[in-house]
């Protein structure tokens, strides 16, 4: 063999090795904050939270300014992310407390199936009960780590080591094996610790620029406020030591770093209802091998539905061969590839959001049914059973909406007024059947036009659109006749029906707060 020609060939062998040997599939990291809503993030602009792992994250990833969670309620949000599918379509998944549903599999059982390690620590999908079809106990984010424990810096933190049991987790996987890790974060969920935020966090009043208009603007909503926001900063300050635990191995750069919360922070008119502040959240997403052009902000619509497909892509795994039902939601990938800012793919143009049943405080444990949809300009909600209290009953203290300081200071204002206030009406008032909002002009879904003149051809057309998709999709509001549909699902929590049954004798103790009577 000519002398020149063995180093070409040898180059043409490493070439052909190089080519044919196989791809370490990329790791897959799951952050979910509890109780996190847009844009309470620095990296959004809010001077009053400080975020630098997420802003890093988005930093040398995306970051989504229009991510939306379907429903904004704990276990029923969760399951949208786990399935893929959105709640409508998900039977018992879409109520709160409930048995989620065996005829479907989660994204991480479909990745162990193909060979990926899984687990998580701190809060998983929660709360429910979870069983596979022959009545024995599943985990559908496989087994937990929640040995490690740390000194929390308010009484309202969780005592969990979040890095340290992902640590252990590592340690555990076996060598070149890819795996998938669920980082449920306990915060900002409440209770909290009142005045946190100034009296440890150091913050001050005056830093929040401005308290939303459905609440009064008062030094215990103010505190409340930066008492969440500490909260949020602890779950920050634990993501960020989960990243240099994956630098330390040498496992950051492939993995799939997805950094969320499962609905909108836990006060009056937000979390559990249909708004902005409670289905709007953020999102910041960090993965090398599939965003080659990191940095940029987003504005596209996406929803949860969007990331278990996202995930299964990530991992290799087409949809037929995960043995999910059929997604809903359609894989972020060609967002994340693009080198574009802004709207990437104009057919995300929007979102569709609902609720059923939450927490228990109405009659026979009823929910409150709403269906929306988020445009580019316009939030359109339609509650289809608007003689029901939105938070729960006055007289059983509004039970579907947390406790929490502001709530309180809502509840004082009206009963030391003797009549109802705007406030109140805002966040514990009936509603109408209909409601529209200009995001632009009116970002805290104040002022519905659905009751205003000149704006009946916009509404007439978002129901429209919002209706045929809902049908399109076999949503049972619309395809069935059975109005409680999702109300028969019984609650897996006997705690909430026996308050439920104590409420219909007529010995349930009122809370302090309570009302007595509706107004």
């Amino acid at each position: 063999m000519p002398r020149l020609l063995l180093p070409v060939l040898l180059v043409l062998f490493c070439a052909v090795v190089a080519v044919a040997a196989p791809t370490r599939r990329s790791n897959i990291l799951i952050a979910l904050a509890d109780d996190w809503s847009f844009p309470h993030a620095s990296a959004y602009g809010t001077r009053w939270v400080n975020t630098p792992n997420f802003d890093r994250v988005a930093r040398e990833g995306v970051l989504f300014s229009n991510a939306y969670t379907p429903v904004a309620k704990c276990s029923a949000s969760r399951a949208t992310l786990l399935l893929g599918r959105n709640p409508w379509q998900s039977g018992a998944a879409f109520v709160h407390w409930n048995y989620f549903p065996p005829e479907y599999r989660s994204y991480p059982e479909a990745l162990a199936a193909a060979g990926y390690a899984i687990g998580f620590t701190g809060k998983g999908w929660s709360p429910g009960v979870a069983r596979f079809p022959d009545g024995s106990p599943r985990n559908v984010l496989g087994p937990g780590f929640q040995a490690r424990k740390l000194q929390p810096p308010t009484r309202g933190i969780a005592n969990v080591d979040y890095a340290g049991n992902l640590s252990d987790f590592l340690d555990q996987v076996p060598a070149d094996s890819p795996w998938c890790f669920w980082y449920g974060g306990n915060e900002p969920h409440r209770a909290y610790e009142f005045r946190s935020g100034v009296n440890k966090g150091g913050k001050s009043l005056d830093q929040i620029d401005r308290v939303p208009g459905y609440w009064p603007d008062h030094p215990d909503v103010r505190h409340d406020l930066l008492d969440y926001a500490m909260e949020i900063e602890h779950f920050d300050t634990q993501l960020g030591a989960i990243l240099e635990e994956l630098a330390r191995r040498g496992e950051l750069d492939n993995t799939l770093v997805i950094v969320t919360a499962d609905n909108g922070m836990p006060f009056p008119r937000v979390k559990g209802q249909v708004y902005e502040a409670a289905s709007h959240l953020p999102l910041a997403i960090r993965w090398p091998a599939g965003i080659p052009h990191p940095g940029r902000t987003v504005t596209d619509f996406v929803s949860f539905i969007d990331l278990a497909p996202t995930v299964l892509a990530a991992a290799g795994i087409l949809p037929e061969a995960s043995g999910m039902a059929a997604f809903a939601g359609r894989d972020l990938s060609p967002l994340l590839a693009s080198n574009s800012n802004g709207r990437v793919d104009p057919s995300r143009d929007h979102v569709m959001l609902g609720r059923e049943r939450h927490d228990p405080g109405r009659p026979h444990n009823a929910g409150y049914p709403v269906r929306a949809i988020v445009t580019d300009g316009y939030l359109f909600l339609h509650n289809f059973a608007p003689e029901r209290w939105p938070s729960g009953n006055p007289e059983t203290g509004y039970l579907d909406t947390d406790a929490a300081a502001t709530r309180d200071v809502l509840l004082q204002t009206r009963r030391a007024q003797g009549v109802t206030n705007p406030h109140w009406e805002l966040n514990f008032g009936l509603r109408p059947a209909d409601e529209l909002y200009a995001l632009a002009d009116d970002p805290d879904n104040i002022r519905n036009l659905a009751l205003l003149p000149g704006h009946a051809a916009q509404l007439e057309s978002l129901r429209r659109r919002l209706f045929d998709a809902l049908r399109a999709e076999g949503d049972p509001r619309l395809t069935g006749n059975d109005p409680d549909f999702f109300d028969r699902y019984p609650f897996a929590n006997e705690a909430f029906n026996d308050l439920y049954e104590r409420w219909q004798r007529g010995d349930l103790k009122l809370p302090h707060w309570a009302d007595p009577e509706p107004r």
